[in-house]
């Protein structure tokens, strides 16, 4: 061995052997210094775009602040989207590409049909998943201890939106209408249950296939039942080319829906014709007072966070006072700390049950009126 090559055996095994007392002092290998992977999925293309935004504008900036106040353990978070279109297999192939680039917590995703599926992925991979909007009750009467929301059940809004048209339209004729999905049939189903504890009764019930355009057949029976409010488990889309096709066939019924409506779109594709629509969500959080100058950055971007923006920051919030908590990303132990503590966040003072549904104020009526949407009386 040439002297050149016996130096160069020796600084080797002088750098391999300072490696081994770094770890046995208790020092983090590289590994552990660097960025912790978060991410944020949802429909980011597609008909539910709009959604997909909110999520994506909400998730940048809670990992700006919090990366900005010293990140999270001492390191800076490192931000991951995903699009799932709000298809069921695309979201179980969004959930293996942020467990493949080290993502320790998902905030996602979006439609009910899309997180239930992804969470399986996440549950057998270890990582937390907070979703911000999906409604579905299966998603946290699983049993996977790794699952949350940060929004309600679709079995509190139903009944919500059920319990209000009784009091505020007693006598009235009612129809259902729902668009098949795991989100809107199950909606259609929690609200068609509760309205007939209230001794009302639908006297149309039908489904219609999601991405048509033309509703008028469902319109017609509507118009002959001659209801006075259509009730709508499904998306914006199809919500608001009924509500513009009722209007064309002189059918002044009152529709109602979901959170699924809370967006400036819904407006975008009724015009007019949406004027009155009733929706029921959460708590406006860009109300409330501590939230001010949070709002206002949004809005200094040019950005209106409606709907869930700020729910998808609370989330990421909620896990990273966790983390700090539990000391780790370490799933078990965030997922315990989640259940065992209260999270200040953009939404308030937040905790969660044992199956992982947010413990926080319930769902509230909002009307649309000259396009904005405001509390409803």
């Amino acid at each position: 061995m040439t002297p050149k090559a016996i130096l160069l055996a020796a600084v080797l095994s002088l750098a391999v052997a300072a490696c081994g007392q770094n770890q046995q002092a208790g020092e983090a290998p590289p590994a552990e210094q660097g960025p912790i992977v978060i991410g944020a999925a949802g429909p980011m293309t597609g008909a539910e775009a709009a959604f997909g935004e909110q999520f994506k504008r909400g998730a940048e900036k809670a990992v700006a602040d919090i990366n900005a106040a010293g990140g999270v353990l001492g390191r800076q978070l490192k931000l991951e989207i995903g699009d799932d279109v709000c298809d069921p297999k695309q979201a179980v192939s969004v959930a293996n590409d942020m467990v493949a680039k080290g993502a320790v917590f998902v905030a996602g995703h979006y439609c009910s049909g899309s997180s239930i599926p992804a969470s399986d992925v996440y549950a057998e991979s270890g990582v937390v998943q907070i979703s911000p909007a999906s409604t579905n009750p299966q998603l946290t009467e699983r049993g996977l201890t790794n699952v949350f929301r940060v929004c309600g059940r679709d079995d509190a809004q139903g009944p919500t939106a059920a319990a209000y048209i009784a009091e505020k339209f007693p006598g009235k004729i009612v129809a259902i209408v729902d668009d098949k999905s795991t989100y809107g049939k199950g909606l259609a189903d929690q609200f068609r249950t509760a309205l007939a504890e209230k001794g009302m009764k639908a006297v149309v019930n039908e489904s219609i296939t999601a991405g048509e355009r033309d509703y008028s057949p469902v319109v017609s029976r509507i118009k002959q039942a001659r209801a006075d409010i259509v009730y709508f488990g499904g998306y914006k889309t199809e919500a608001g080319l009924i509500v513009r096709q009722m209007r064309e066939q002189n059918v002044n019924a009152i529709l109602v829906g979901g959170d699924a409506l809370v967006t400036d779109e819904y407006w975008a594709i009724t015009g007019a014709a949406g004027q009155g629509t009733l929706m029921t969500f959460g708590p406006d959080p860009r109300l409330i007072a501590a939230n001010a100058d949070l709002v206002k950055s949004f809005r200094d971007a040019s950005y209106e966070p409606e709907a869930y923006t700020l729910y998808t920051y609370a989330a990421v919030q909620a896990w990273a006072q966790a983390a700090t908590k539990a000391g780790t990303t370490d799933a078990a132990a965030v997922s315990a700390a989640l259940k065992a503590n209260q999270f200040n966040t953009v939404l308030g003072d937040l905790g969660f049950t044992p199956k992982g549904d947010v413990a926080a104020p319930g769902y509230v009526f909002y009307v649309w009126n000259d396009g904005k949407y405001t509390y409803a009386q």
